[in-house]
C-alpha cells in the first residue's frame, strides 16, 4: 500500500507530505485548490508525461516521491529481474523534474521511465476523468477482458505470443522468398562475386594488424636506421667518448681499488652487472641493424595488401572475423537460391506448421475467453446494479477479427443496455459522463479482485452524479476498499462521509506566493468539512447536524461491510 506522498517544488505546492493508511482515504478541497496538482504528482512519480512547466516558479526542480510497502512477491521478483535492491517490504518511487532532463529512480537506484512505469503499475492503479474514455476504444475491451484472465493463465497468453512471432517471422521470409526467377538470377552473380571477392583475398586471423606494423615499420626505416646507428655508436666500443668505454675505464679504476675497502666490492660487482647488460644490449642492437634493410617491393606488396582489406572491410565487414561471418552468410543465402525450390517448398510447410500452431493457442485463448466473459458479465453487472444501475444488461460479445494477432484472433466489444426495455449497444452510443464513471468504477471493483492491485486511486469519479447515485457510489467505495488502499478526490459529501481517513487540500498566500497545503482531518473538522460540501458557503447548525448524520450512517455501513 501507499504510506507516504512527498512533493516539492510542483505547480503551487513548495513541499508537501501526505501520510495515508489502510481502506478509504479521502481528500477534499475548494476548487482550484491543488487536488489535480497532488494527483498529477503520482502521474509523475509512476513515469508519466508532465510538462517542465509544471515546476513551481522560481525553482530549479521538482521532487515527487512515493513510499510503499507490499509484500507481494510478484512486484519483488520484478524488482530481482531489474537489479534493484530491496529491504524489507518497502518499495521508494521518485522522480526528480528539471528544465532539462527527468531522473527517475527506485529503492535509490536509476531506471529508466518505461521501468517506472512498469513497477508502479503493479503497485497501485491511477484513474482518473480521461481514463473513462478508454471504454468508449473498442480496441481496449479485448485488453480489459483479458485483464481479468490473466492471472491465472499467464502462460496461454505467452505461449499465443511466441506461437504469433514464429509465424510473422516465417510469414515474412516466405513474402521475401517470392521473387520472379530474373531477380533471383541477378542476385545469386552479385552473391557469388562477394563470395569469390572475399575467398581470393585468403584473409588469414591477425594479418591487418601484422601487416599495419609492418607498413609503420617500413615507413620509418630511414629515421629507424638513422636513430639505432646513432645509438650504437654511443654506447659501443669504438672510441673513447663512448658508454662502453667510459664504462670500462670506471671498472678498472674500481678494480684498483676495491683491495683497500671491502665495501668497493659490491659497488663493482654492481658496475659489472651494468657493463653486461650494455654488452648484452649491443650484441641485440648489432643484430638488428644487421637485419634492417628496406626493400622497395616489400613495401609496395604490403601497402597494396593493406588497401585490399581496408576495402573489404569498408564493404563487408569492420575486422577480418567480419568479413569470414559475412561470406558465410551469403554463402548459405547462395545454397538457398541455388536449391531455391527445396528451400521455399521447406519455408511454406514451416509456414503451415506455424500457422496450425497459432491456431491453436488461438482457439485455446478463445475458449478461455468465452468462459471469462461469462464470468466477467455476471461480475460487471452485480458491480452496476450496486451503483444504480437497476435494470441494467451487459454482455461481452466475442467474434473473429479476420486476422492473426498476437492476442490471437478475436474481437471483444462491450455492449450494455442500463434500462429496461433497451436493445443492447456500444458504449459509445449509449453512455453520459456520469454513467461512463460507475461504469468504470464496475470495472474497477471487478479487475481490482482478479489481479489484486493493492491500491486503487480515484479521480473525480463522482463526476456527473448526485442523490442516491452518489450515495451507491459511496458505498461500493467502501466495500472495495475493506481488501484494498483506495484514495479518491471528491467534493460529494456522500463520499466524504464515508472516509477512514479524511485529508482537506487548502490554499493560501504568504507574501506573493501562493502555497496548497494538506493535512488530515479530526472528527470534528470531517463533519465540518461535509457540511460545507452540503451547505457551502453558510455552514449552519441543521447542516452540521445533517453532516453529522450522514457521517453516522456511513461509519455503520463501513462496519456491515466487515461482516
Amino acid at each position: 500500500m501507499l504510506l507516504n506522498i512527498h512533493v516539492k517544488n510542483l505547480a503551487l505546492i513548495d513541499e508537501v507530505d501526505v501520510a495515508f493508511r489502510d481502506h478509504l482515504n479521502i481528500l477534499t478541497g475548494e476548487t482550484g485548490a491543488g487536488k489535480s496538482v497532488l494527483i498529477g504528482s503520482v502521474h509523475m512519480a509512476l513515469g508519466g508525461r508532465v510538462s517542465k512547466d509544471m515546476i513551481r516558479k522560481g525553482a530549479d526542480e521538482a521532487v515527487a516521491e512515493l513510499f510503499f510497502d507490499t509484500k507481494d512477491p510478484e512486484i519483488h521478483a520484478l524488482l530481482a529481474d531489474m537489479d534493484i535492491p530491496a529491504e524489507g517490504s518497502q518499495i521508494v518511487i521518485s522522480r526528480r523534474l528539471t528544465k532539462n532532463r527527468s531522473v527517475c529512480r527506485v529503492n535509490g537506484e536509476l531506471v529508466s521511465a518505461a521501468a517506472l512505469r512498469e513497477i508502479g503499475s503493479r503497485l497501485m492503479d491511477l484513474h482518473g476523468q480521461h481514463e473513462n474514455q478508454s471504454l468508449l476504444d473498442e480496441g481496449r475491451h479485448i485488453l480489459m477482458l483479458d485483464r481479468f484472465l490473466k492471472k491465472d493463465h499467464e502462460s496461454l497468453f505467452e505461449a499465443m505470443e511466441q506461437a504469433y512471432a514464429a509465424y510473422s517471422r516465417l510469414k515474412d521470409e516466405v513474402d521475401l522468398a517470392r521473387t520472379d526467377s530474373e531477380s533471383r538470377a541477378r542476385e545469386m552473380a552479385y552473391i557469388r562475386y562477394e563470395v569469390d571477392e572475399i575467398a581470393h583475398a585468403r584473409l588469414q586471423d591477425g594479418e591487418d594488424e601484422q601487416l599495419e606494423a609492418d607498413f609503420r615499420r617500413m615507413t620509418h626505416s630511414r629515421q629507424i636506421a638513422e636513430a639505432m646507428t646513432k645509438i650504437h655508436q654511443l654506447t659501443g666500443y669504438d672510441s673513447g667518448e663512448t658508454a662502453g668505454e667510459q664504462l670500462g675505464r670506471a671498472l678498472r679504476l674500481i678494480r684498483g681499488v676495491e683491495a683497500y675497502d671491502d665495501a668497493i666490492a659490491s659497488l663493482k660487482d654492481q658496475l659489472e652487472g651494468v657493463e653486461n647488460l650494455l654488452n648484452d644490449f649491443n650484441r641485440d642492437l648489432s643484430d638488428y641493424l644487421s637485419g634492417l634493410t628496406f626493400c622497395e617491393e616489400d613495401f609496395k606488396a604490403v601497402e597494396e595488401r593493406l588497401e585490399l582489406i581496408d576495402r573489404l572491410k569498408s564493404q563487408y565487414g569492420p575486422t577480418i572475423s567480419k568479413i569470414r561471418e559475412y561470406a558465410k552468410k551469403r554463402e548459405q543465402e547462395l545454397e538457398k537460391l541455388e536449391h531455391y525450390e527445396e528451400y521455399l517448398a521447406d519455408l511454406k510447410a514451416r509456414l503451415a506448421d506455424a500457422r496450425k500452431e497459432v491456431e491453436k493457442q488461438a482457439d485455446r485463448l478463445r475458449a478461455l475467453r468465452v468462459e471469462a466473459a461469462a464470468v466477467l458479465q455476471e461480475k460487471t453487472e452485480e458491480a452496476l446494479r450496486d451503483l444504480n444501475f437497476n435494470d441494467v444488461r451487459f454482455r461481452v460479445q466475442i467474434s473473429d477479427l479476420g486476422h492473426y494477432s498476437r492476442l490471437g484472433m478475436d474481437k471483444v466489444l462491450f455492449l450494455i443496455a442500463p434500462n429496461r426495455g433497451e436493445d443492447l449497444k456500444p458504449l459509445d452510443q449509449i453512455a453520459s459522463g456520469g454513467e461512463l464513471s460507475r461504469m468504470m468504477l464496475a470495472f474497477k471493483t471487478v479487475l481490482a479482485d482478479s489481479d489484486r492491485i493493492e491500491t486503487l486511486i480515484f479521480d473525480e469519479i463522482d463526476s456527473g452524479i448526485s442523490g442516491r447515485t452518489a450515495q451507491k457510489v459511496a458505498e461500493k467505495l467502501a466495500q472495495i476498499s475493506r481488501d484494498h488502499q483506495v484514495i479518491c478526490i471528491t467534493h460529494l459529501p456522500q463520499i466524504a462521509a464515508m472516509a477512514d481517513n479524511h485529508y482537506l487540500i487548502e490554499k493560501h498566500t504568504e507574501g506573493e506566493r501562493t502555497l496548497t497545503s494538506v493535512h488530515e482531518l479530526s472528527e470534528a473538522q470531517k463533519i465540518e468539512e461535509i457540511g460545507r460540501l452540503t451547505g457551502g458557503v453558510s455552514i449552519t447548525r441543521t447542516v452540521r447536524e445533517n453532516a453529522a448524520e450522514m457521517k453516522k450512517m456511513a461509519e455503520q455501513f463501513r462496519k456491515s461491510c466487515l461482516k
